[in-house]
């Protein structure tokens, strides 16, 4: 996997169920109701309203009132989740990897902050 594609994967998906909830919209493309998601993905809703609002911030998907759809921001994040996408099936355990190991920074980080220091 090129550091491009390893950067983009760690800031894009923090958790492997937001890929798999971008793939699905990928592959389907039509407006999801939150609930055909939760079904189709066996996500809890918590999970899934997680899911979005990262994937959104990403500009990877919109979400509004009449559902949820795959919609890229830009082509070059296009070619991107393409490229995920093709990394995903062919090296799943790299791509997983990837996202555990940059959500394990951020809780890292988190658990520091409240370690005690000897002055």
């Amino acid at each position: 996997m090129n550091p491009e594609l390893s950067s983009f994967i760690a800031s894009s998906f923090q958790s492997v169920w937001a890929l798999e909830l971008l793939l699905l919209l990928k592959r389907e493309r039509r407006k999801w109701s939150p609930d055909d998601l939760i079904t189709a993905l066996r996500a809890s809703d918590l999970v899934l309203s997680q899911a979005i609002g990262a994937l959104v911030r990403a500009g990877l998907i919109t979400a509004d009132q009449t559902g949820v759809s795959y919609a890229p921001a830009t082509d070059a994040i296009a070619r991107l989740v393409d490229q995920t996408e093709a990394a995903y099936a062919s090296k799943p355990d790299a791509v997983r990897r990837t996202i555990v190991m940059s959500s394990k920074s951020g809780i890292a980080a988190f658990a520091d902050a409240f370690r005690l220091r000897k002055d």
